[in-house]
């Protein structure tokens, strides 16, 4: 009796070794789904760089050079409602807008415009102008003419538009309450616009701001995208956009940040967090576009000097942080847009100053570049299939623009 029981306990237990074989030899799952993304907008990466050309005091040349020789393929850059139609009924002036567009067109660049800086007479009502750097639109309507004038006027030459920035911020929003329905409202009527103009282009939803409050002050950014999904938010865009500020080494994660005690937006992987919302949501299709990219130095402002860096730590932060998207990131990640090459205006009261790869020196009429700068120009590109080798790390700047990404 006792070997007739052997046999087959031997072979269940052969069995069961297998199986044990065959789930260990498995992948695990990858909690992004990269593999859902089989279409990708945006080349993974596509390198870009927030530059300010509107008013030129003959440094657009210069910073559009400078982005080409960096090896970066994509300028953002803001067309301000306020901009192109200062006064209620007065028709859109976008002659300022052909001049930027020639000049990154000739150089071989593409142009993503961030729409957004509602002027005040267009502003919701109980905007709080004092409060607020922009505000949300009294009339989604009047929003959505504004978009469509811009993307009418040059239909196939504008490459991406970002919808609004950060409207998960109260000072973004008119200095009311974060409100992702009334976002998601102003967003569809944009993007209806622009489809119609110029179907071709990519549209791209706002980048949401890192934080850890939910308040009337600010929505954290994980929970505004989940409001953003529960409202269907993904039909009126082609790309989700996010920021990911630098809160420490890059190769810090969501959980590292909270292992330290800190809170989980205080990372520069907290974009990992928003893409799992999106795997949730059964939108792993969808690419990601990393708007905003960056660490601060600065030293004295008390909001930022808590995580400020040196200028050499900025600029090793963010050759590695391209670094690690383009090893753990791609396809689901597209677009990454560095911060910033400088407004020369800026001064040291600036927030943005500090975040610049550029130091403007507005009263001596020249600008400077920081560490940062010379060591993305240096670094390796990773576009698609095409590897752009690394630059030496000294010797004489190069400037090859021709061994670029495409």
């Amino acid at each position: 009796m006792f070997d007739r029981l052997r046999i087959p306990l031997i072979t269940l237990a052969a069995i069961l070794t297998m199986v044990a074989i065959v789930l260990i030899s498995q992948p695990t799952r990858e909690p992004f789904a990269g593999d859902a993304v089989v279409n990708p907008p945006f080349a993974p990466l596509t390198y870009g760089m927030h530059a300010f050309l509107w008013w030129d005091g003959g440094e657009v040349g210069l910073n559009l050079d400078w982005a080409r020789m960096m090896r970066f393929n994509h300028i953002k850059q803001i067309v301000a409602w306020r901009d192109i139609q200062h006064d209620e009924g007065e028709p859109f002036n976008l002659t300022r807008l052909e001049a930027i567009l020639g000049e990154t067109e000739r150089r071989g660049l593409h142009l993503v415009v961030r729409l957004g800086y509602i002027p005040e007479w267009a502003a919701a009502p109980g905007t709080n102008f004092e409060a607020a750097v922009d505000y949300a639109p009294r009339d989604n309507a009047e929003f959505a003419a504004y978009c469509g004038a811009v993307a009418s006027a040059f239909p196939g030459r504008i490459k991406a538009y970002q919808i609004l920035n950060e409207p998960n911020l109260s000072r973004e929003w008119s200095g009311l309450k974060p409100d992702a329905a009334a976002y998601v409202e102003s967003l569809a009527a944009c993007s209806q616009a622009i489809r119609a103009a110029d179907p071709a282009a990519i549209l791209i939803s706002a980048g949401l701001s890192p934080t850890g409050n939910d308040d009337d002050i600010a929505r954290r950014d994980d929970l505004y995208l989940q409001d953003m999904y529960t409202l269907g938010f993904q039909q009126y865009i082609d790309v989700v956009g996010v920021h990911a500020a630098g809160y420490d080494a890059p190769e810090v994660g969501p959980d590292d940040a909270e292992a330290k005690g800190r809170l989980r937006f205080m990372s520069f992987r907290r974009v990992e967090d928003l893409r799992k919302i999106m795997v949730a949501n059964g939108d792993a299709a969808r690419q990601v576009a990393i708007l905003e990219v960056g660490w601060t130095t600065n030293p004295t402002n008390p909001a930022y000097a808590w995580y400020a860096v040196t200028e050499q730590q900025q600029a090793d932060y963010m050759v590695r942080a391209y670094a690690y998207a383009a090893e753990h990131w791609r396809p689901w990640v597209g677009l990454m847009s560095g911060i910033f090459l400088a407004n020369p205006v800026w001064t040291e009261d600036n927030e943005e100053y500090w975040f610049s790869i550029t130091e403007p020196h507005l009263s001596e009429g020249y600008i400077s570049i920081r560490p940062a700068f010379d060591q993305l120009l240096r670094m390796e590109k990773v576009c698609g299939d095409l590897i752009l080798p690394a630059y030496p790390p000294v010797g004489s700047t190069p400037n090859d623009p021709t061994n670029a990404c495409p």
